[in-house]
């Protein structure tokens, strides 16, 4: 074989590698039922950005609520149906920055962040990328049994909580000072922050919807919907942000135990 056929046969090998991972992509496919809802999480955060770019805050809230519901769903299905997959895995994070990054950013900017000028964008910025951190740091973690910093859904729901019962509060077609602003954005920055420390929350994935369980239970989880559906907005700003401090919460009582340990030896 002289060199020209090395050569030739060398090229020919290399074109052949590089249609086989094609190949085994198109052979392979994907699952479609979780796919789907993930489809769905994510445009319910994108209607969200549109419904707050054209002032419907309420709408904008109501479907980051629904992505969250969506986003919770598509795990779950996945695990269920022995559908998980790497492609799954990578989507469910796209559609995650989509619906509890950028939408809520977007949300809080446009009801009142903007009119702080360039704090207002500096405060929207640093939530967002606080929220691109959270997520890769949990796709590099897998941290399952608890979170590493404050989840994306839950940093979402008290920013969607906290725009719809404000805007409520406000009477028609007022929009907001420049204090209601500030704090705003002092609560988006802090949320951001809360997303990428290193304090432990409760995961709860860990709970076990398989299971049987006592029907005082299911009477519970009735009267949980009831209370939320009473006043929706508040009842899960509250449930939210207790949630949120609850991590910090820990933190500061796991360190003074830890020291009142060390003095007591």
């Amino acid at each position: 074989m002289t060199d020209d056929d090395r050569k030739l046969h060398a090229v020919g090998q290399e074109a052949e590698a590089e249609k086989k991972p094609e190949k085994s992509l198109r052979r392979k496919g994907i699952y479609l039922l979780p796919s789907i809802i993930t489809t769905g999480a994510m445009f319910s955060g994108f209607y969200a950005i549109v419904a707050g770019m054209n002032g419907s805050y309420v709408a904008a809230a109501l479907a980051i609520y629904v992505a969250m519901l969506l986003d919770a769903a598509d795990g779950r299905v996945a695990r269920a149906t022995h559908t998980e997959s790497a492609f799954g895995a990578e989507y469910d994070s796209l559609s995650d920055m989509v619906a509890f990054g950028v939408a809520p950013a977007l949300v809080v900017f446009s009801w009142a962040l903007s009119s702080l000028g360039q704090s207002g964008w500096v405060a929207t910025f640093v939530y967002m990328a606080c929220a691109a951190l959270r997520l890769a740091r949990f796709n590099t973690v897998h941290d399952n049994d608890s979170f590493t910093g404050l989840a994306s859904p839950a940093a979402a729901g008290i920013i969607a909580s906290t725009v719809w019962v404000w805007n409520e509060s406000l009477p028609n077609g007022t929009v907001p000072s420049s204090v209601v602003a500030g704090v705003m954005g002092l609560i988006a920055v802090t949320i951001g922050v809360l997303m990428v420390a290193n304090i432990r929350y409760y995961s709860p994935k860990m709970l076990n919807l398989k299971g049987r369980v006592p029907f005082i239970t299911l009477f519970a989880v009735v009267i949980g919907f009831a209370v939320v559906l009473a006043d929706p907005p508040r009842v899960l700003l509250t449930l939210f942000t207790l949630y949120a401090l609850s991590g910090p919460v820990v933190w500061v009582w796991e360190k003074l135990r830890g020291r009142k340990k060390k003095n007591t030896e």
